[in-house]
C-alpha cells in the first residue's frame, strides 16, 4: 500500500491504546481502517466499532477488515455522536477509544469531492455528501453566497489566514466561483507573498472551507466532551491531530478533564513522528498524539 493510504504513528497508537485480545475499542473516525485492521488484528473475543461519517470510506474499510467481521461492526455516524452509537449498540465500557482527525486521502485524491485545490472539482467539500446526516451546507454556499466580513472570519478563525480579508475581498469580486481551480487561483492572486512559500497559497483557505462546511471544530468539542463517558475504568483515549486549531482543543479538553479527576494525561507533550516515518509518509509530517486515560471511579 502506498503512502497516501499508510496510517500514522501506527505503533505509537497501539501503544497507547494498550489493546487486549478480549476488549471492546471504537475507532471512532476509521477513515480507510488502516488503524483499525491494526487493532482488529490483535482481537481474539474482543470487539472493534468503526464509526466514519463518510459512507464510501466505510465501504473501503468494510473492505479492508475482511476476515475480522466476528470482531469489528461499521457504523457509519459523525464522532461527535459516540455516545449515542455506543448505547444503540449496548456496547460495554469500551477499553479504548481512537479518533484520528482530519481529512483522508482518499477524499482529497477524488477531484468530484472538491477538497483539493491541485484538480479540478466542484466546490463541495462535505464529508458525508451521501448517507446518514448529509451535510446541507457546500463550500460553494460559502464561497459565493457569504457576505465579505463572515467569509474573512471563517478563513481567519478556521485556517489562521492572515490575508483573510484580502483573499475574501478577491473572492466576492470574483464571483461566481464555480470549481475548486477557480478559487485556488483567485487566493493565490490575492495572498501577499513574503520570503520563501512552504504551502501553496490556497492551503489555509481551502482548510477553513473544509472546517467549516463540516463543523469540524464543534464535533471535536462534542466529541471529548462525550467519548470520557463510553469508557471503562483505566480505559484509554487517544487523539491525532493535523493542524494546531485541532491540537489546542485537544490539549485543553485532556486538561480540563484532568483538572475534574475525570482524565489522566498520559502524554505531557504530544508524540510526533519520527523522521524515518515523515521519510515514508508525508503525511506523518504534522500529526500530534495526545493520549489520557480515565479515572478510576470517574463518570
Amino acid at each position: 500500500m502506498d503512502a497516501a493510504h499508510t496510517p500514522v504513528l501506527v505503533e505509537e497508537v497501539l501503544h497507547w491504546l494498550r489493546i487486549r485480545p478480549t476488549g471492546t475499542y471504537i475507532d471512532a473516525t476509521v477513515g480507510l481502517g488502516g488503524h483499525a485492521v491494526e487493532i482488529a488484528a490483535r482481537l481474539t473475543t474482543g470487539m472493534l466499532v468503526g464509526m466514519d461519517r463518510d459512507a464510501q470510506a466505510l465501504e473501503i474499510a468494510r473492505e479492508r477488515l475482511k476476515g475480522f467481521e466476528k470482531n469489528v461492526t461499521l457504523v457509519q455516524a459523525n464522532f461527535e455522536r459516540i455516545d449515542q452509537v455506543a448505547k444503540s449498540l449496548n456496547l460495554p465500557p469500551a477499553d479504548g477509544v481512537l479518533a484520528d482527525l482530519g481529512v483522508s486521502s482518499m477524499q482529497l485524491d477524488q477531484a468530484e469531492r472538491g477538497f483539493s485545490f491541485r484538480a479540478a472539482g466542484p466546490l463541495d467539500m462535505r464529508m458525508n455528501p451521501s448517507g446518514v446526516d448529509v451535510e446541507s451546507l457546500t463550500a460553494e454556499e460559502i464561497v459565493n453566497g457569504w457576505d465579505e466580513r463572515d467569509l474573512a472570519d471563517a478563513l481567519y478563525n478556521f485556517g489562521e489566514e492572515r490575508d483573510s480579508r484580502r483573499i475574501a475581498r478577491a473572492i466576492v469580486r470574483a464571483r461566481p466561483i464555480r470549481s475548486t481551480e477557480h478559487l485556488a487561483k483567485v487566493v493565490a492572486g490575492a495572498r501577499h507573498y513574503g520570503g520563501r512559500q512552504k504551502l501553496h497559497p490556497a492551503t489555509k483557505t481551502f482548510l477553513a472551507l473544509r472546517i467549516a462546511v463540516n463543523r469540524e471544530l464543534e464535533a471535536l468539542e462534542q466529541f471529548l466532551l462525550r467519548a470520557p463517558a463510553t469508557l471503562n475504568s483505566e480505559a484509554r483515549l487517544v487523539v491525532l491531530s493535523y493542524h494546531s486549531l485541532e491540537d489546542r482543543r485537544v490539549k485543553h479538553s485532556f486538561r480540563d478533564q484532568a483538572a475534574a479527576g475525570v482524565l489522566r494525561i498520559l502524554t505531557k507533550k504530544a508524540v510526533q513522528a519520527s523522521a524515518a516515518e515523515i521519510r515514508r509518509n508525508h503525511r506523518a509530517r504534522s500529526v500530534k498524539l495526545r493520549a489520557a486515560e480515565k479515572l478510576a471511579g470517574a463518570q
